[in-house]
């Protein structure tokens, strides 16, 4: 044991503070490729955006979004949901005939999807004080979206007349990212992959 703290304390303190700083690097450099990762191998879903309550007012250069799958059944979930705010579900989803994705299913595991469906990961907001609802409140880590400075409102507004969309890239594992900002139908933002 000695020796192992002798060999410690022989390494030059400069040497110890380079190795932090590049373990901090690593982990930021695996944040980033990790998104990118998502975005760029996803498969991509468009999703309609709903108005959000009006009192909920731009914070900074974001827009808050919320979605149709936002709101789930909870179907063969009622009353088995999870009580922990670390938990995931999973719901299924499916093109409509407009071209908007919409929840078919709830899971507390991943389940095989059709051909067109896909499995987007989220978690239950509201199962503690829900267990017996009808329906229950997902985030899927896809409610905000930063924007250039001043360009917020107008896609508030925008979002509030329902003219506000987005496609987002899910991955097989259920993850996602917001790869695109559609307004009227034709993309206004894209997501960098860096």
């Amino acid at each position: 044991m000695n020796s192992l703290a002798g060999l410690f304390a022989r390494v030059p303190r400069p040497i110890w503070f380079a190795l932090a700083g590049l373990i901090q690097l690593a982990l930021i450099a695996a944040m980033v490729v990790d998104r990118a990762r998502v975005l760029r191998d996803g498969t991509e879903v468009t999703l309609q955006t709903r108005p959000v309550d009006p009192r909920d007012f731009l914070r900074g250069d974001y827009v808050v979004l919320s979605y149709d799958i936002s709101t789930v059944p909870t179907g063969e979930l009622k009353g088995k949901l999870p009580q922990n705010r670390q938990s995931y579900v999973f719901v299924k989803l499916a093109p409509k005939d407009d071209g908007f994705y919409a929840a078919v299913s709830a899971h507390l595991d991943s389940v095989p999807v059709g051909d067109k469906e896909v499995l987007i990961r989220g978690r239950v907001t509201n199962s503690r004080w829900c267990d017996r609802c009808d329906n229950f409140d997902v985030r899927y880590g896809l409610e905000k979206f930063f924007v250039p400075e001043g360009k917020g409102r107008e896609l508030e507004r925008a979002r509030n007349r329902g003219k506000l969309s987005i496609v987002a890239a899910v991955t097989p594992s259920g993850r996602s990212a917001i790869k695109r900002l559609l307004l009227d139908g034709k993309a206004v933002y894209d997501e960098p992959l860096f």
